[in-house]
């Protein structure tokens, strides 16, 4: 009787459908946003981030930490990000606002001050509210949209854009300020990507929150220019800010 021997060694299973089809997607997103010309300016939605360290190996586009590179399910988040906005641009303009994202040309609004080396590209402007909000809503008003999970929504509606996300606050004062919308309250628009409940903020212009942020954008060229190094947010690397930083093991080695 012939003997036979049992294989004892672990064979790897084969990927499922679901796995195989999602590694092609996501393979494939990397690979094009590698393609893309990386910015060379200081971007008016990154400067209320409260590390000007990290906003330096932004602007001079230092290498991120290898196993912090963007995986292709962060660039999806990105991607949904857009279609939440795209979604709010149309419930707003079905609800009466007149609500403008582009030039005749087709161009986003924006502005390129200090040589083209700090830019910033809004949302939206509304121009005009429909009657039943008029006595609310003051045009011509900055629009901001974000999306945001069901915690971070709620936290916002809460304490409010300027309490809860500092980085959007610093953000809508100074693209007022650059835009020249300075006189009603911007109209903030957050977006639960979990429920799809909205939440509309009015914020009036903070005209010292912009000039910090302003100032902080010549801090940070003025350094990069130098060749020097700002200072950390923090003294150790386990800080909140550092520990999630994409530079962090390049920061504190």
């Amino acid at each position: 009787m012939a003997e036979h021997s049992l294989d004892f060694n672990h064979r790897p299973k084969p990927p499922t459908a679901a796995e195989a089809i999602n590694a092609l997607i996501d393979t494939a997103l990397v690979a094009e946003n590698g393609t893309r010309p990386r910015r060379d300016y200081l971007g008016g939605s990154r400067l209320g981030d409260p590390c000007v360290r990290r906003l330096q190996y932004e602007f001079l586009d230092v290498p991120r930490d290898p196993e912090t590179a963007f995986s292709g399910q962060t660039l999806r988040i990105f991607a949904v990000g857009h279609v939440f906005e795209d979604l709010a641009i149309g419930w707003l303009r079905r609800a009466g606002f007149d609500l403008r994202t582009r030039s005749r040309a087709g161009e986003q609004f924006g502005f390129s001050v200090a040589a083209g080396r700090v830019q910033g590209h809004i949302d939206g402007v509304v121009v005009a509210a429909p009657a039943s909000a008029q006595s609310v809503v003051a045009v011509p008003a900055l629009w901001e949209c974000k999306s945001a999970n069901a915690r971070n929504w709620k936290e916002i509606v809460r304490r409010g854009v300027a309490a809860a996300k500092p980085i959007y606050a610093a953000q809508v004062a100074l693209y007022q300020a650059y835009m020249g919308l300075t006189e009603a309250p911007a109209l903030f628009t957050a977006v639960n990507k979990d429920t799809a409940e909205l939440h509309h903020e009015l914020v009036p212009f903070d005209g010292a929150l912009a000039q910090a942020t302003s100032d902080k954008a010549v801090r940070v060229l003025q350094a990069c220019d130098a060749g020097e190094w700002l200072p950390r947010i923090a003294a150790e690397p386990d800080h909140p800010e550092c520990a999630r930083c994409p530079w962090r093991t390049r920061c504190w080695s």
